[in-house]
This record gives C-alpha cells, structure tokens and sequence, in this order.
C-alpha cells in the first residue's frame, strides 16, 4: 500500500492482528492454531508459546472480524454491529481484564487469563487505552468490499475512506464514473 498505514504506538498492534488477512490475494496468516501462536508470541502479547488450540483460533478470527466490523463503522461514521460488541464483551470476560494499578496510581487493564485468551485480553486492553486517548475512531478498514484492509486516518478532517488511494480509492471512483455515465 502507497499511503501511510500505521497506528500509533501499541494501537498499531490491532491494526496488525486485524490485517492477518489480506482479502484481495486471499492470504491468511492464521491459517492454523500454530500459526495463532507465533503471531502472538512474534508481537509480544504472548508471553510465551501459548500453545493454542483449534477453539483457540476460532475464537481468535471471530475477534478479528468483531474488530473488522466496528472499523468498518468508524469508516462509515456508524456504531458498530450488536454482534462484533457482543464477541469483544466475550472475549474480555475470558481473558478475565481487570483495573490494576502501579505505584504512581496509573491504572492500565491487564489480563488475568493465561494463554491465548491473555494475548487476545491485551489486544482489548489496546482498544480501550485507544478509546480512552481518542485514537480509536481513526483506525478504519478500507470501504472496498474485496478489501477492507485497516489502515489508521491521519487526515485532519478524518474522512480517509480507503487504504489507498491509488488502489480501492481509484477503482471505487472509477465504478462510480462508470455507473453515472452508463445511461
């Protein structure tokens, strides 16, 4: 991609576990439980080889596309989706998120879960620190349906709509050019 992606600071971390796939050439690096547990481990929020199982991985693409979906929603200015809320609610309850303090009274969200579901507690832990800083709305995913690439919007106004311009935004202008000039 031409443009500029990435998130700032550990938010960059989401937009990474949300780019797992790439849809248009239809690459998927979660494509087993072992390879879930490399990817964790390799962007440190696996402590160790968590030894994921099956359940494991479906619990882990279902959280990616929960977060794919509400990203969908900040690119279209919308809530997300009762259902995406309801898997982000059920994967913080596993991995147990509780409130804790360090000794300058900075409170942080930490796991008390272990394993897979400690690794996917960070990646919430992410979001809300995300939410709590005002970055969470700028990270999208692309409005090409064969796309849907996250990408973070550094645009003033916060309209960026795609991951690039000179892919998916140029095709989504050239079908509508060719839709209006049709009849």
């Amino acid at each position: 991609m031409g443009e500029r992606q990435e998130a700032p600071g550990q938010l960059e971390q989401v937009r990474l576990f949300v780019n797992t796939i790439d849809r248009e050439p239809g690459i998927e690096r979660l494509a087993d439980a072992a390879s879930l547990g490399a990817w964790l481990t390799e962007q440190g929020l696996a402590e160790v080889d968590p030894r994921p199982t099956d359940a494991d991985l479906r619990r882990a693409l279902e959280l990616r596309e929960a977060l794919r979906q509400t990203l969908l929603a900040h690119n279209a200015g919308k809530s997300a989706p009762a259902d995406a809320a309801a898997v982000l609610d059920l994967a913080a309850r596993r991995a147990r998120i509780r409130l804790r303090f360090d000794e300058r009274a900075a409170g942080r969200l930490e796991p008390e879960a272990k394993g897979v579901d400690a690794a996917l507690g960070r990646i919430l832990a992410i979001v809300h620190a995300a939410v709590s800083d005002g970055t969470w709305g700028r990270l999208k995913a692309c409005r090409s349906h064969t796309c849907e690439w996250a990408f973070y919007d550094q645009t003033r106004n916060h309209s960026r709509a795609w991951c690039d311009m000179q892919v998916c935004g140029n095709r989504a202008k050239a079908r509508t050019y060719r839709r209006r000039h049709a009849s």
